[in-house]
């Protein structure tokens, strides 16, 4: 199933100004530009620390992880005041999401941006049936009760490992947060916080790669 092998668009949408808190509905976006986009095809991990690859399913995938952190630093920014960064998320195997019991879960995923963090929610990849549903707080930030894999773009896929036999045990996601930034250089990192201490292999039982990280540095007015 695997093996390791270490726009610019000027209109700026009342919702989305809405959405993000930092800006009111009189700011507007002047301009913008995509300065770092990886998929990893070329096995680029320049200044990446914590970086490894491997293949799942024919796509080259950044991790896989459990309990640790990849980060990534982009030098040379041209001027701007606001950071887009987007994540394409594997979420691989047995995530149970919100439950708090110290055995399972919480499951966490955060963002950090130079070293503050931006966003922590949870996932879930367990079926949820009437009696029984562990929940996660994506796509929101933790503590929210959501189905789990809202928000998901593609739910279908195998498992990595504990699940890798079946089918809808690994979910992709696309990550995008919005930060105030305006220094040179910006730090990425990315983490977990995963719990299973009734499991013999962790990193088999629950793991997290990524596809794809753009960034993109916009000025808003």
């Amino acid at each position: 199933m695997f093996f390791k092998v270490t726009t610019r668009f000027l209109f700026f949408s009342l919702s989305f100004l809405i959405a993000f808190s930092h800006f009111s509905c009189q700011d507007r976006l002047e301009s913008q530009q995509v300065i770092y986009s990886n998929n990893f095809g070329q096995l680029d991990l320049r200044n990446f620390e914590n970086g490894r690859l491997f293949i799942f399913l024919g796509d080259t995938l950044l991790g896989f992880y459990n309990n640790e952190e990849v980060s990534v630093t982009i030098p040379d920014l041209p001027g701007h005041n606001v950071l887009k960064v987007e994540i394409e998320l594997w979420v691989h195997d047995s995530w149970d999401g919100n439950p708090d019991d110290g055995v399972n879960g919480p499951d966490f995923w955060y963002m950090k941006i130079d070293e503050e963090e931006v966003f922590r929610t949870t996932f879930s990849n367990t079926p949820c049936m009437p009696t029984f549903c562990l929940r996660q707080s994506y796509p929101q930030d933790y503590f929210r009760q959501n189905n789990p894999k809202a928000g998901a773009i593609q739910t279908n896929l195998p498992g990595l490992c504990l699940f890798g036999a079946f089918q809808n045990y690994t979910t992709r996601y696309r990550v995008s947060r919005m930060i105030p930034h305006n220094t040179g250089s910006v730090k990425i990192t990315l983490g977990d916080e995963l719990l299973q201490t009734n499991s013999p292999n962790p990193l088999c039982d629950e793991s997290w790669s990524v596809g794809k990280i753009e960034v993109t540095t916009m000025v808003v007015i």
